[in-house]
């Protein structure tokens, strides 16, 4: 009798001692802030409303119209030619680090030359219609402004680079000769534009 007694208490023992370990707990929901939100807002945006890699596109800019009772085709229009004009400023530096990049790999001209290129190509770039351009994704903000993301594909950066660069060899002659160093000019641009566009 005495034996049962005892394992009865070791039985009823290991059962409390089970019965606290299963406990229910409770789990505190820890809300998460979204990666990206509309600017002045709390809302929610897609990624790419802040800057954030696009599959697809090599180089890309968002523009923003602000709420306009021109409408939304209005609206489209001028956040795309703001999405552009970023866009041909990105363009610029792209071009401008690669042709500094090439001239520290060739060892190509003295600084005061690859300064006068890069201003000339600038002056190019700035003035090209930055064909190839497309308008990948439009979205409304909680306050009405409509965003824009208007990017180039690595074929149609290639080519503006490449475009850009010509244009520039033909209109300022004297710098690109002192640069190209013993190379032909269209060599010299197929090689500067060869350089990672994605820097």
């Amino acid at each position: 009798m005495r034996n049962r007694i005892v394992g009865s208490l070791v039985v009823l023992g290991l059962l409390a001692v089970s019965g606290c370990g299963s406990a229910p707990v409770k789990e505190e929901k820890v809300e998460v802030a979204p990666e990206c939100v509309f600017p002045n807002s709390q809302k929610a945006a897609p990624d790419w409303v802040c800057d954030m890699p696009v599959e697809g596109v090599t180089v890309s800019a968002v523009g923003v119209a602000a709420k306009s009772a021109a409408g939304a085709g209005f609206m489209k229009q001028m956040a795309m030619a703001d999405a552009r004009v970023q866009l041909a400023q990105m363009v610029r530096i792209r071009v401008t680090n690669m042709i500094k990049q090439y001239a520290e790999t060739t060892g190509a001209a003295n600084q005061q030359t690859v300064d006068q290129v890069n201003t000339s190509v600038t002056k190019q770039i700035t003035e090209e219609t930055l064909v190839g351009t497309r308008l990948y994704r439009t979205i409304t903000g909680p306050d009405g402004s409509m965003y824009a993301l208007v990017g180039l594909d690595e074929v149609s950066a290639q080519k503006i680079t490449e475009t850009a660069l010509k244009s520039s060899m033909n209109n300022d002659r004297a710098a690109w000769q002192q640069f190209r160093a013993q190379k032909g000019q269209d060599e010299l641009a197929a090689d500067i534009a060869q350089q990672k566009l994605a820097q």
